[in-house]
């Protein structure tokens, strides 16, 4: 009998994940939670976050940039996201001065509101991004 499930990462430009996994931990609106096999179904808004996928023995990280919903229906996960990235994919450089851009617009306390919140964006997708790499490059 299998006790993997089926996880689907799906954005508006593409599929990035589809494939058999054993669990996969994500960030829902109540705090972190891992679906294994088997899971309850369920529905859950995920914000900008890293995704952990054990696949074997390891985990396997996903930066997921855009909000998003998860769907949990028998043995099958699907994350509907405005983006996603796989650590390979991401260029560490950039997200590094965009974390930097957007920390210096949240210390100007004369920006508008609606620049102190794109700030605040800006800073929770570097900050996912570069969580994904560094759970990769410490996993090998």
């Amino acid at each position: 009998m299998s006790t993997q499930v089926r996880l689907k990462i799906i954005t508006p430009d593409r599929i990035i994940y589809d494939e058999d996994v054993e669990m996969v931990i994500a960030r829902g609106i109540e705090g972190e939670i891992g679906i294994l096999f088997d899971h309850t179904p369920m529905v859950t808004l995920i914000p900008k976050s890293v995704l952990k996928i054990k696949k074997g023995k390891s985990f396997y990280p996903i930066a997921v940039s855009g909000g998003g919903f998860l769907e949990v229906i028998p043995n099958q996960i699907t994350v509907l996201a405005d983006s996603a990235e796989k650590p390979e994919e991401i260029d560490v450089d950039r997200a590094e001065q965009a974390k930097r851009r957007a920390e210096e617009r949240l210390t100007q306390e004369e920006e508008a509101k609606i620049e102190v919140n794109r700030a605040r964006e800006a800073l929770q997708r570097a900050e996912a991004r570069l969580q994904a790499v560094q759970q990769q490059k410490a996993a090998r």
